[in-house]
């Protein structure tokens, strides 16, 4: 029962990979407003009748989203079925069913206060932010239940000296860049710049808009984050588990990755398909140091996966 359990939550974790970066599609296309102001409901119908293409994109990530709540609900009672009380993989299953319901929530109000589409106002940009960090947490807590479902009940081991804080500063970055990222996202959908150097001089002019001088932070904080998943994933190379040095390798190369199609993302200026790519690899950068992270923190797991 736990081996399937595992196995679900792999699946569902890859699930909400694809409707994140459908949730990007939606952003990048301005097909945010397809539905209108209108939620749960598209246009005020349940079903929209001769939908544009926007409203067709915008309602196809809602009826997708729905189906993650729903995936969710159902890894929470296999999980409590499988696994007893008290048991971390079933803790982790219940933080995924509370996180998913707040990524719900985010984008509720996003839709309700109008903040899609063109809107340019500074508070979409900082919902927009939490919105990317709930993301990340709740790709983390769906990692933990698929890492740990067939661990013990038992405390997790000691972690190789350091590793823990090292885990935890790399954690931390990884989230500050993601939420800026998620504000440049938005800079380049908004604000398109016809080249480099233009865009360049959109981001430094002082009277510009708040979220393109946020922009410019987004390309150091990601390669501050890929640093500190590099240190973090050296450190736990020491653990005596050949698997979580082989977790923090593929950690690293995704970080560095996602690093280097974002700035020939940069250089193209933004293309919808290099946006949501580098979204994409920087998701499986953070699942990987998730990994890294269950691993470390819980060595016998590892050497029994």
């Amino acid at each position: 029962m736990a081996r399937r359990l595992g196995w679900f939550a792999w699946t569902v974790v890859a699930y909400h990979v694809a409707v994140i970066a459908w949730g990007a599609l939606v952003r990048a296309t301005g097909s945010g407003a397809g539905c209108g102001r209108h939620w749960p409901t598209c246009q005020g119908e349940v079903l929209p009748r001769a939908p544009a293409l926007e409203t067709v994109i915008e309602f196809t990530h809602r009826w997708t989203s729905g189906l993650a709540l729903l995936l969710v609900v159902a890894l929470l009672l296999l999980a409590r079925k499988a696994l007893p009380p008290g048991h971390p993989a079933r803790r982790a299953a219940a933080a995924s069913l509370g996180l998913v319901v707040l990524e719900a929530l985010l984008g509720a109000a996003l839709v309700l206060f109008g903040w899609v589409a063109r809107d340019t106002s500074p508070s979409r940009g900082w919902v927009m932010a939490i919105h990317l960090t709930n993301t990340l947490l709740l790709l983390g807590a769906l990692v933990l239940t698929a890492a740990w479902a067939e661990a013990p009940a038992a405390p997790p081991g000691r972690a190789t000296r350091g590793v823990t804080p090292a885990l935890a500063v790399a954690g931390l970055a990884f989230m500050l860049a993601g939420a800026s990222g998620a504000v440049a996202a938005l800079g380049d959908t908004l604000y398109p710049a016809t080249s480099f150097g233009a865009g360049l001089r959109q981001d430094l002019a002082g009277a510009g808009s708040l979220l393109l001088r946020l922009r410019m932070l987004h390309p150091p904080l990601a390669v501050a984050a890929a640093l500190a998943i590099s240190l973090a994933a050296r450190r736990a190379g020491e653990a005596p588990s050949s698997r979580v040095g082989a977790a923090g390798t593929v950690a690293t190369a995704l970080a560095w990755g996602q690093v280097l199609l974002g700035l020939v993302s940069l250089v193209l200026l933004a293309p919808v398909g290099l946006q949501i790519g580098h979204l994409v690899l920087a998701d499986l950068a953070w699942i990987a140091l998730v990994v890294v992270a269950a691993r470390a923190r819980w060595p016998a797991v590892a050497d029994r996966e």
